[in-house]
């Protein structure tokens, strides 16, 4: 139901466009959002945007410098990374939530119900 794709290896302070194809049903749940995981790391909240809210929510470590957005015909939500750091490489999940979801729990990987498979990014220093 879910599609990740856009990982890849780059340079610090180089920039990545992720990509997540949905259903259209899966597209037209409650929210959708980033997760990632690093190495020995647990799987930490990125951003998400929950569709009756409008305004994305994103981590404060990534704030300003990712950036969520949507294109609602080709059903696919995507993740502009700019100003990578090192410290930025992860495996990359997008997930989506079918159910009604409160905002403050954007960043609840257990709000999700849908996950796919991740797309690794690798960035180099």
């Amino acid at each position: 139901q879910l599609q990740a794709s856009g990982g890849g290896l780059v340079q610090a302070g180089g920039s990545l466009r992720l990509s997540c194809a949905a259903s259209g049903r899966t597209f037209s749940g409650h929210a959708m959002g980033w997760f990632r995981q690093a190495p020995g790391k647990e799987r930490e909240f990125v951003g998400a945007i929950k569709w009756s809210f409008g305004a994305p929510r994103y981590a404060d470590s990534v704030k300003g410098r990712f950036t969520i957005s949507r294109d609602n015909a080709k059903n696919t939500l995507y993740l502009q990374m700019n100003s990578l750091k090192p410290e930025d490489t992860a495996v990359y999940y997008c997930a989506a939530a079918s159910r009604p979801i409160i905002t403050s729990t954007l960043g609840c990987y257990s709000a999700y119900d849908s996950w796919g498979q991740g797309t690794q990014v690798t960035v180099s220093s």
